[in-house]
């Protein structure tokens, strides 16, 4: 196959991905500002950059860092399987377990 024909089968693929995913993030616009959703998911994200911070100033260590980072992924990859579970949101004792779970991670951040 030339490489114009391949460019070509390649564009074609990303279009098809690139429909899908448009589609797909419309259906669920709402579920995924939900706002219990969003201030879990957006806890995570200040805690993920209060993380950086403090990694660059030298208070945490690569390692120290990196787990900080992977218990706040696991937090927020949790937080989607609630919203799984009940049609894109999340209940408020759920929000309740999510938000100890962030406090204790953030404990482990310098300040």
């Amino acid at each position: 196959m030339n490489w114009k024909k391949h460019l070509l089968t390649v564009s074609a693929g990303f279009a098809v991905l690139l429909a899908g995913l448009t589609q797909a993030s419309a259906a669920t616009n709402w579920e995924l500002h939900h706002p219990r959703r969003a201030e879990v998911v957006g806890r995570a994200a200040h805690q993920s950059r209060d993380i950086n911070e403090e990694r660059r100033e030298g208070d945490l260590t690569g390692p120290q860092a990196r787990r900080l980072h992977a218990e706040d992924h696991a937090i927020v990859r949790q937080e989607q399987r609630f919203a799984r579970a009940h049609d894109g949101r999340i209940t408020r004792p759920e929000q309740r377990l999510l938000n100890g779970e962030e406090n204790a991670v953030g404990r482990h951040i310098p300040e």
